[in-house]
Order: structure tokens, then sequence, then C-alpha cells
């Protein structure tokens, strides 16, 4: 008897790194296994920040948003995680979209790290920092994800 293997899903997850003044975005290949950084959102309003991340949800099929949520070191959600739930909320409902939260301590920290080693300067490129921590961000998320549906996988085959 020939199996025939079932199309893998397609996954189509926006990853956000929201700060004060930008947003990095990346978004990850059809078979979710390779997030990249797409673009840096200049922030000005709610209202403009919205309509631009609606224009990639919509050009790339977006299903799920996955923001990093910046946790103290002590793992407590301190002024900024609380303001990041806040802007969540509020881009969720407008996009209709489910949110999942990744915690990014650090991210930032090595996306600056990455630059360095490209020996470009972190303060020359805020925007591709905050588009690399988005693509950390995003790529955590895949890598949880695929690691829990393995292991059901191999739960069931037992």
């Amino acid at each position: 008897m020939i199996s025939q293997e079932q199309p893998k899903p397609f996954i189509s997850a926006l990853g956000l790194d929201f700060g004060r003044k930008r947003i990095g975005v990346a978004g990850c290949d059809r078979t979710g296994l390779i997030a990249t950084g797409i673009t840096t959102i200049e922030r000005t309003s709610f209202e403009q920040d919205v309509e631009q991340i609606r224009q990639i949800v919509n050009e790339r099929e977006v299903q799920i948003l996955v923001m990093g949520l910046p946790y103290s070191m002590d793992g407590s959600l301190g002024f900024q995680a609380r303001q990041v739930q806040k802007f969540t909320t509020r881009l969720a409902k407008a996009l209709k979209l489910p949110v999942e939260y990744i915690d990014e301590r650090l991210t930032s920290f090595q996306a600056e790290q990455l630059l360095i080693a490209e020996n470009r300067s972190p303060s020359r490129h805020k925007g591709l920092i905050d588009r690399k921590a988005a693509a950390l961000i995003l790529q955590q998320w895949l890598d949880v994800k695929r690691a829990s549906s393995r292991s059901s996988v191999a739960a069931i085959e037992y």
C-alpha cells in the first residue's frame, strides 16, 4: 500500500517587536521554518501603525500575530510590558487576529550583537535592530511550535 503524505499546514505568522518609536516586523516562510525581518515601522499614531501592519497582514495572509513581551529580568511584567499588552490588545481587535506572546528578554541585545558581527554600527541601524529582534522573536515562537508538534507526533506513534 502506498501512503500519501499529508500536505504540511501552511503557517503565516507576523512577529512584532514593539517600541516607543518603532515596531520591528518579521515574517516567516510558508513552512514555518525560517523567520526573517520584513520592515521597521516608524510609529506615528495608533491608526497609522495599524494601517501599515494591516497592509502587511493582507499581503502575507497572516493568521496570527506573535508579539515580543519584555519581561523584567526577574520574570515580572513591568511598565513597558503593560504598554505592549495594551497596544497588542487594541491591535488584535483592530485586525481581528489572535496573538501569542513570546518572552523577548535580550532579543534587542542579540540583534545588536548580530549587527556588530556584521561590522555594522548599532547606533546607525536602529531600525535594522528592531527588524532583527522581531525575527528573533518569531523564530523562537516557530521553534517552540515545531518542537511541540514533534513531541505530540512522537507521543501518537508510541
